[in-house]
């Protein structure tokens, strides 16, 4: 009996975090949509006024100059996606962190997010579902076993709530934070992403996140296609990987101070927001766009390559914001592009919007090393299931070609940054 009483406590716990998370991720996402809307009309507003061009430059660079100085100043750990850190801390490689975390990251996604970084909404919403979950835990008295699984929670309803795929959302932490399956670690992620996702939908009532035509079921002459897409994803998500590295790498030996960096990245971005503004931001729009099957050739691959920059730039910027949703402008953009010269040399190629989709899973699957959530997110996020059998090959074929050229995880190499940073931090 008192074991039964047990399990419904943690459930209803695991409930009431994820509750909490949705409501928090939904405000977080209305609002960031309001500041994107604000932005364009601000660019269209600007292009009718000879000074007011420089005045949008100078207020992108300050917003997200105080959004790095909320970070460094004010709290170390809200820096970036939100989701290394919250792995490190459910795995028990890093303490669960102040309260803080909540309204920088917040405060500081809203700043970065909304000048234009392109940056995504979702791994805020994971850190800020972690650390939701860290203030219960405390309220509620938990032990350390259970806290690390009520932040995995968190993190699902965070995760569930961005991107309107509940399912996703639990799948992710299982396969990528926990990496385990147990009878708790799914009444805590599962429970609190659906109640997060009911949560979240008092305020945001969005069918899914992504639109596509209806696309035939696939057939087997057409796998030499699919598979050309999950070999071209792999690489790509590995150089990826290594560029987001590299780039971080470079910006934690810079000299520079962290504000000036911040303030130099936000001014580009201002620049690129008045030529071209579809390019910035979190990329929805250019991933929806990518779904639709429509491009030439050179403007998909003109849009994957600025893209790719702006979104590394982006990164270093050390602002609250995350990777994946830059990741699904890219996979799809590499799965267009494959279907534009399928399509243009063989008809009977698989249409370049199925190849999109498949692009999408195969590039976060060797990207995350997550492949069960890469088909679950697709699928989820488009409503679309008559895909489902290519794009477990294409990840299939993705993913091993990662693991050939010993590429690690990209959530895998920024914990251990994140670990590793929360010692240093701890030692001070």
């Amino acid at each position: 009996m008192d074991r039964n009483r047990s399990w419904w406590a943690f459930a209803g716990i695991a409930a009431m975090v994820g509750a909490l998370t949705g409501i928090a991720a939904a405000t977080f996402r209305i609002a960031l949509s309001w500041l994107t809307s604000r932005r364009g009309q601000v660019v269209d507003w600007s292009h009718a006024h000879w000074w007011a061009p420089p005045v949008f430059v100078a207020a992108c660079a300050l917003a997200t100059t105080v959004a790095a100085g909320l970070v460094h100043r004010v709290e170390p750990h809200a820096e970036g996606s939100g989701i290394p850190r919250v792995e490190a801390v459910v795995e028990g490689r890093a303490a669960p962190g102040r309260l803080r975390i909540f309204p920088v990251k917040y405060v500081g996604g809203l700043l970065s997010m909304g000048a234009g970084l392109a940056l995504g909404r979702e791994g805020p919403s994971v850190q800020m579902g972690g650390n939701i979950a860290v203030m219960v835990s405390k309220l509620t008295r938990r032990h350390s076993e259970q806290l690390r699984l009520l932040v995995a929670g968190g993190a699902a309803a965070g995760l569930a709530t961005a991107f309107n795929a509940p399912i996703a959302g639990g799948v992710f932490v299982l396969e990528e934070l926990l990496k385990r399956f147990d009878a708790k670690a799914t009444v805590a992620t599962l429970t609190a992403s659906a109640a997060g996702f009911a949560s979240a939908h008092l305020l945001v009532h969005d069918d899914n996140a992504f639109h596509v035509a209806r696309l035939a079921q696939p057939r087997l002459s057409q796998a030499g296609w699919i598979a050309l897409a999950g070999l071209l994803c792999g690489v790509a998500a590995v150089a990826y990987n290594r560029t987001v590295v590299l780039a971080l790498h470079a910006a934690d030996t810079s000299s520079w101070p962290v504000e000036l960096r911040a303030a130099l990245i936000g001014a580009l971005i201002g620049v690129i927001a008045l030529v071209a503004p579809q390019l910035v931001g979190g990329g929805d729009n250019l991933t929806q766009q990518a779904l639709l099957g429509s491009g030439a050739l050179a403007g998909v691959l003109g849009v994957l390559a600025v893209r790719w920059v702006l979104g590394v730039v982006s990164y270093a910027a050390c602002t609250p914001g995350g990777l994946f949703a830059p990741m699904l402008v890219l996979g799809t953009h590499v799965g267009l592009a494959v279907g534009i010269v399928a399509r243009a040399v063989d008809p009977t190629a698989p249409p370049p919007a199925a190849l999109a989709l498949v692009g999408m899973a195969a590039f976060f699957a060797a990207s995350v090393h997550a492949p069960v959530t890469a088909i679950v997110l697709a699928s989820e996020m488009t409503g679309t299931t008559s895909q489902l059998a290519p794009t477990l090959g294409a990840c299939a074929i993705a993913l091993t070609l990662a693991l050939a050229m010993r590429q690690e995880g990209i959530y895998d190499l920024l914990t251990t940054r994140a670990a590793r940073a929360a010692r240093e931090n701890e030692l001070v």
